[in-house]
């Protein structure tokens, strides 16, 4: 069974970019060459099998792939940018501590990055 809404290769292409992931790291995860992931990229189509490895190795659910648009993305940041509360460059009304959030996020990368190598190292032993 395949997946057809959208361009899911394009959809994973952009979430592995967010990511900061390789095509070639993404290749090693899932066990096949840069090439497949290439071809997988430029497909519109991804069998559910494939599709499901790919959102595990990224972090996200096969639904977030299929129904991934830059364009939501744009919005959030947009609305989030432009409702009025920043003035000359200060943010007003903020019900949350933006360096908490900086510090989360930075944190859930770093975790994410030790998960990788973690990870590739298993697979070098495994060779």
């Amino acid at each position: 069974m395949t997946t057809t809404a959208k361009h899911i290769g394009r959809n994973i292409s952009r979430i592995r970019e967010l990511r900061g992931m390789k095509q070639e790291a993404l290749a090693i995860a899932i066990g096949v060459t840069q090439q497949t992931i290439s071809n997988i990229e430029g497909s519109e189509t991804v069998e559910d099998e494939k599709l499901n490895k790919i959102a595990e190795i990224l972090g996200v659910s096969a639904e977030a792939i299929k129904n991934f648009s830059d364009e939501a993305v744009l919005n959030i940041i947009g609305n989030t940018l432009h409702d009025g509360s920043f003035i000359n460059g200060n943010a007003y009304n903020c019900n949350f501590n933006p360096l908490d959030k900086v510090v989360e996020l930075y944190e859930r990368l770093v975790q994410a990055e030790k998960d990788k190598v973690e990870y590739l190292e298993k697979l070098m032993k495994g060779k």
